[in-house]
């Protein structure tokens, strides 16, 4: 196949078009950014301008219109990368005029985080089925090296090879290959969690929830303030997703809290929407800001200091032994801490090593891959990290105690007396901070 040298960015205004050739650009990739309006596709430039932090030159990334300039420069394209809105009809529609365009060896690929790659070409030409696979890049792609690759079942095979040749080699991302299902890996086990401490804010709160499982539990934000950064109406769109198109162990978990449909009707996207906040609201700038908490029953927002609780002391011993640099002795002051609080997060976070290592065979090849989308993408400790500092024999008896299901692969490590964990790239101390 031809090398990849010469892109195209559809949807070029938008924050992942525009991350995304920041990323080529900077890369010395010959990168053009097409949008409705040369306006749009300006906006994208600069973006991308200043995303780059001076890594491209002002003006280097070309730019075009959808319909002055697609057919052209579509023919003339290495690699298609698309970027439209997460909406099937809308990529569908964008893929009929890259159909008609791009010349025989052209790959297009899309940057949708969930739906179905075979779902996207269905009646698109053989040639085109063929070149076409999906490149889930995490947000924003300037900051976060994690990649999904993932192929249908007609992409060639060469092409999914260029395509990750140009991935690692050339733009330095850790890529991870997976099957063509709902929201692939990342997302699906991310988005898992973050949806059942959602569901657990409506009876328990949201300060209590996000103080529970914050960062000492290794993760770079806490759970409901990241959905507040992706926004409210993404979230939704990839939980219903799962919802309406998995059926396994989480099938409850993926269900949107009917507070948050509620939210979303009435205009609370997360810090998208700043007057109105979701989760967290802020009033007023800097030293005199005033932080908000949302309470899902009344669906009032109160001064998070009024409403904070006690830290649990099981939680103080964590953060205590983070700061020593001692991570495994943190996760077993949480295995060993009695009463609700415990409980809670205990479920919370064996359920994150359950579901996680319970997609091996089904979405990804091994552990190894859970790990690297989890820790390059969504910058959360590995599950199978937390295996290994658990220990697999005690995780299997907590996963018992919880009930929740025991993945074949941390069966065979107790049995084998192995570990799991085999990346050193994704050195601990970078997931568990005592904040």
């Amino acid at each position: 196949m031809r090398p990849i040298r010469k892109i195209v960015v559809l949807g070029a205004n938008g924050a992942m078009g525009s991350g995304s050739g920041a990323v080529f650009a900077s890369s010395e990739l010959q990168t053009t950014f097409l949008a409705r309006t040369l306006e749009k596709a300006e906006a994208g430039r600069t973006r991308a301008e200043q995303l780059a932090k001076g890594k491209i030159a002002p003006g280097s990334i070309a730019i075009g219109t959808y319909e002055a300039d697609l057919a052209r420069c579509v023919a003339e394209a290495d690699l298609v990368f698309e970027a439209v809105s997460e909406d099937i009809a809308c990529k569908r529609q964008m893929f009929a005029m890259i159909d008609n365009a791009m010349a025989v060896d052209t790959i297009v690929a899309t940057v949708s985080s969930g739906l179905s790659i075979s779902a996207m070409c269905t009646g698109r030409s053989e040639e085109f089925r063929r070149q076409f696979l999906g490149v889930h890049l995490f947000n924003p792609p300037t900051a976060i090296t994690g990649c999904e690759l993932i192929p249908h079942a007609e992409t060639d095979l060469q092409v999914t090879s260029a395509v990750r040749e140009l991935l690692t080699a050339v733009l330095g991302r850790a890529v991870v290959e997976c099957a063509d299902t709902p929201a692939f890996a990342g997302n699906r086990i991310g988005f898992k969690l973050l949806n059942e401490v959602a569901q657990l804010a409506e009876e328990h709160g949201v300060a209590y929830m996000d103080q529970l499982v914050g960062s000492h539990t290794g993760r770079s934000l806490a759970p409901l303030a990241t959905i507040d950064l992706v926004g409210w109406d993404v979230h939704k769109a990839i939980v219903d997703n799962l919802y309406d198109n998995t059926n396994d162990e989480a099938h409850a978990t993926f269900q949107l809290p009917a507070y948050m449909q509620r939210g979303i009707d009435a205009g609370h996207l997360g810090r998208k929407t700043r007057d109105k906040g979701g989760f967290f609201r802020v009033e007023g700038k800097g030293p005199a800001a005033v932080h908000f908490v949302l309470d899902p029953v009344t669906r009032d927002y109160k001064p998070l200091a009024s409403v904070m609780p006690p830290m649990p002391t099981f939680i103080e011993k964590m953060k205590h032994e983070i700061r020593a640099g001692r991570h495994p002795e943190a996760l077993e002051a949480l295995c060993q801490a009695e009463g609700k609080d415990a409980q809670i997060l205990r479920r919370v976070m064996f359920g994150y090593v359950s579901y996680a290592l319970g997609r091996v065979g089904e979405v990804v090849e091994s552990p190894r891959d859970v790990d690297r989308i989890m820790g390059f993408g969504f910058l959360w400790a590995p599950p199978s990290l937390l295996v290994d500092s658990i220990g697999a024999k005690r995780t299997i008896q907590i996963l018992e105690d919880l009930e929740l299901a025991i993945p074949g692969v941390i069966l065979e490590a107790a049995s084998q007396g192995r570990p799991l964990f085999d990346d050193p790239a994704l050195e601990p101390s970078r997931f568990f901070i005592a904040a």
